[in-house]
């Protein structure tokens, strides 16, 4: 093996494109480790009833691979998989990988400038670049309910979903109303005897546009490329347009919010009921999501929402603070994902066995959500602040891609050993993020998974996604600390 192999962590959209423009760059010295048994990282893993993208098809998809074939406005989770596997094979990336294959630890060797990878079956590979493309939402987060362990029935995560035991009949309680909870809900509420909805504070829901593309405009689409083009570009343009709410004038959300509340009215005719699903904190604050169909859902007789917080899990069920029991055959944890408290995805120990984790003990930070300082020929994708609440993150991973594609071409155009981005460009990227994220919608005063613990919004980049690809689209060697091979 060279010493300038790169080494990829995951195949979700990241680590699969990252394969794929190194290909098609003419680099083929790569491997990628994948723990589970195929390509599509979320999409692989999130397969619970209802599970669909919640944006655009033509938008949520590489900008080098088109597919006229959607057969929705937004993908359902099966489609977004199956086209992965698509790029996987038609662009030959499956050999590179390494499926059922962890990274266990990664480790920078000081005196040869490589990185040794340890992985789950036991061997270990120096590589010259390691990109870790595990994905921001790939680590679920389960809540600490105090009986959880003891409880008699059936317990799973929505991402670690268990098709083979039915809920048909069954008592069940969804806990969480997030972006999974919302598509779960209507997908299992007419199969069960009895569904408990445990709710923290509502989200705001906003009708969901989403259609059948008929055959033939599939077929339109498959005839006409420049067609699709345009339509992403659509779809591009009105999601941008969307940011200024979230990022340039938050006021501007507060008249949306009073259609949003005309929509929920609409919905919800019971009084009592629409109160409790009525957001009180700024539209946009947390992730707006969408759905036709999770109101309805909860106006069925079978249906509750319950909002007194969680006391215990018993054996039996769920004792909530008001005192009432309710008896449970089944927990589904819609709680999402560690994503805000991000720690190292696998231990990374950089320059002088610093861990990745002690570095990030206050909160994750990168340059450009993608390098770190200390950690040469390191790269992220889907790194600290790259996430979106208005846009395509495919559109945001192929922007980093590109950078990281940019920064190996450098190192092996210069025969470079070693690029480390300069601490204090690092520090002055990052201090210029947070002071421009305290005048967005998500510093408007409400607790998301945003936030760390700290409550430095780790997670979201602060500005359109054109400005992140044209800070992104080329290495510059004037930001790093740059070391020449030996001869």
């Amino acid at each position: 093996m060279s010493t300038q192999h790169i080494v990829i962590v995951g195949s979700g959209f990241g680590g699969l494109g990252m394969g794929i423009r190194l290909k098609q760059a003419g680099i083929h010295d790569f491997t990628i480790l994948e723990q589970g048994p195929e390509v599509g990282g979320t999409w692989r893993d999130n397969h619970y009833p209802g599970a669909a993208c919640d944006v655009e098809s033509h938008l949520y998809s590489y900008s080098f691979e088109p597919n006229p074939r959607w057969s929705r406005r937004f993908a359902p989770q099966q489609e977004i998989l199956s086209y992965l596997i698509h790029c996987a094979d038609k662009y030959q990336v499956r050999p590179h990988i390494r499926f059922g294959c962890a990274a266990t630890s990664a480790r920078f060797d000081d005196q040869s400038g490589t990185w040794e990878v340890n992985t789950s079956d036991g061997k270990m590979i120096h590589c010259r670049t390691l990109v870790a493309a595990c994905g921001g939402l790939s680590k679920p987060a389960i809540p600490d309910l105090p009986g959880l362990d003891s409880f008699g029935g059936k317990v799973f995560h929505s991402a670690r979903w268990d098709h083979s035991y039915s809920l048909s009949g069954k008592r069940v309680a969804v806990i969480g109303t997030g972006a999974s909870a919302i598509q779960i809900v209507p997908a299992i509420a007419s199969q069960v005897a009895k569904l408990s909805v445990f709710q923290r504070s509502p989200p705001w829901i906003i009708p969901k546009p989403d259609r059948r593309i008929k055959p033939d405009r599939q077929q339109r689409y498959a005839d006409h490329p420049l067609l699709q083009r345009l339509t992403r570009t659509l779809f591009y343009l009105i999601h941008e347009l969307a940011g200024v709410g979230f990022v340039v004038e938050p006021k501007l959300f507060q008249l949306l919010s009073r259609l949003v509340k005309k929509y929920i009215a609409r919905s919800i005719p019971d009084e009592s009921l629409r109160a409790q699903l009525t957001p009180n904190y700024a539209l946009g604050c947390k992730r707006i999501l969408l759905s036709n169909d999770y109101y309805p859902a909860l106006c069925q007789p079978q249906v509750e929402l319950v909002t007194a917080p969680i006391e215990t899990v018993t054996r039996s069920g769920i004792r909530t603070a008001d005192g009432e029991d309710r008896a449970l055959d089944a927990i589904i944890l819609a709680t999402g994902f560690a994503a805000a408290d991000v720690v190292s995805p696998f231990p990374i120990l950089g320059r002088n066995g610093v861990d990745l984790s002690d570095v990030w003990k206050d909160g994750a930070e990168a340059y450009l959500g993608t390098v770190i300082s200390g950690f040469p020929n390191a790269f992220l994708i889907v790194g600290p602040n790259t996430g979106l609440g208005h846009s395509s993150m495919v559109f945001m991973i192929e922007s980093q891609i590109a950078y990281i594609l940019s920064a190996i071409q450098a190192m092996q155009l210069g025969k470079l050993s070693a690029v480390e981005v300069k601490s204090d460009v690092q520090t002055r990227y990052n201090a210029t993020i947070q002071e421009r994220l305290k005048h967005t919608v998500w510093s408007s005063g409400c607790t998301s998974w945003y936030h760390a613990k700290n409550g430095r919004n780790t997670t979201l980049w602060p500005g359109f996604t054109f400005e992140f690809r044209l800070r992104t689209r080329r290495f510059s060697a004037r930001d790093y600390v740059i070391e020449k091979l030996a001869h």
